[in-house]
């Protein structure tokens, strides 16, 4: 499948996929996206003192990459992805240009050139295990503490966003635990909910109206 280094709204770059007419990333601001999604909604929603995240769709390497600039606390990271992205394309990426974070840039670079199946050390307080997999071959138990659920569209892959595949979401989550998502498509917030999240609409990044979170609480468990 034929795939493109575009700039969204923000500056800042994602991958563009013509078949599809899909990124990785909004077209609005791929790190605007991810700031608001997975950090603000996310990250600096929940209250662990050692954060476990399980990210699904590494892609870029975007989302890790902020989490590890805005960490203030020990993470753990472990991101899923069955289709990595090219070191070509990597190099095509301008987010730490856009971030101004050129002090890190050997870190951004590390995240991505790090073997795979193997948890690393990035910084001394954040932890990186890259896993190359299916979504519905995930096996954690209560493992993580925040769930970035960041797949393509249920528009152009709609089996990534089934009861089937959240039901394994909630399994992997720690009781209390917590899943954002860009989405806020009324079938995925009913998958969502069936499997036993409490589901919140929230305000969406640019140029969406809204976004999900959902919380295993203890009582739906």
């Amino acid at each position: 499948m034929k795939r493109e280094i575009i700039i969204t709204s923000d500056g800042s770059t994602t991958i563009h996929l013509p078949e599809w007419n899909e990124q990785y990333h909004s077209k609005h601001g791929a790190i605007q996206e991810a700031y608001h999604v997975f950090i603000k909604n996310g990250l600096k929603h929940t209250d662990a003192k050692k954060v476990s995240i399980l990210e699904i769709g590494f892609g870029t390497g975007l989302n890790c990459f902020i989490t590890l600039l805005e960490a203030n606390k020990e993470i753990d990271y472990v991101g899923i992805e069955a289709y990595p992205v090219a070191k070509e394309e990597v190099e095509k990426l301008n987010y730490v240009a856009e971030l101004e974070a050129e002090d890190k840039r050997t870190l951004f670079e590390k995240i991505h050139e790090i073997s795979w199946e193997e948890k690393h050390k990035i910084t001394s307080n954040f932890s990186l295990t890259k896993r190359k997999q299916f979504f519905n071959e995930i096996t954690d138990k209560n493992c993580f503490d925040l769930l970035y659920f960041d797949a393509f569209g249920a528009r152009v892959q709609p089996d990534l966003w089934t009861e089937e595949i959240f039901k394994i979401m909630f399994t992997a989550l720690k009781p209390e635990g917590i899943l954002v998502t860009y989405s806020a498509k009324g079938s995925v917030r009913r998958a969502m909910q069936k499997v036993g999240f409490e589901v919140e609409r929230l305000p969406g990044p640019p140029g969406k109206r809204e976004m999900l979170r959902g919380t295993k609480l203890e009582c739906n468990i």
